[in-house]
């Protein structure tokens, strides 16, 4: 969403489980207006965080919701535009289903190969992808963020 460094949206189904899972409730941190709105700190770990909402309320009012929609859509459409280049190149296969502007793809073959493929491309300086392995199957992921992304 356009915010450059520690700032991370969270797209929630249910919010009772991360507040459930990361709720800290000692004797000093209560008061008379709990309950009356979500109170944020059960929402992660550390209770004292710097005020990242301000970078995120700038980026909102700046582009605002429609830009801000068109933005996640261009980079959705990149990830995909991607995903048909892997498919339509008989050396690579898509390691798991493309997810907003994320997606997992791998060449055929074992992991060594992969790891250097992620040298490379990640050595030329123009780009970089990162690793994971799941089951021993090592794949890179690609992750559309940057505005000056383009199908170029």
């Amino acid at each position: 969403l356009l915010v450059t460094f520690d700032c991370s949206a969270m797209w929630l189904k249910q919010p009772r489980w991360v507040v459930d899972a990361f709720n800290v409730d000692p004797l000093y941190l209560k008061h008379d207006q709990q309950g009356a709105a979500p109170d944020y700190r059960h929402w992660q770990i550390p209770l004292g965080r710097r005020f990242r909402a301000l970078k995120l309320w700038f980026v909102l009012r700046l582009y605002g919701i429609e830009n801000l929609q068109k933005h996640i859509r261009k980079h959705i459409a990149l990830a995909h535009y991607f995903e048909r280049l892997c498919l339509s190149d008989e050396r690579f296969e898509l390691f798991e289903e493309v997810t907003m502007g994320l997606v997992c793809f791998r060449l055929k073959g074992g992991n060594e190969i992969n790891e250097e493929l992620l040298r490379r491309i990640n050595g030329r300086g123009k780009i970089h992808l990162v690793p994971s392995k799941i089951d021993d199957v090592y794949f890179l992921r690609l992750a559309i963020c940057s505005r000056f992304s383009e199908e170029s």
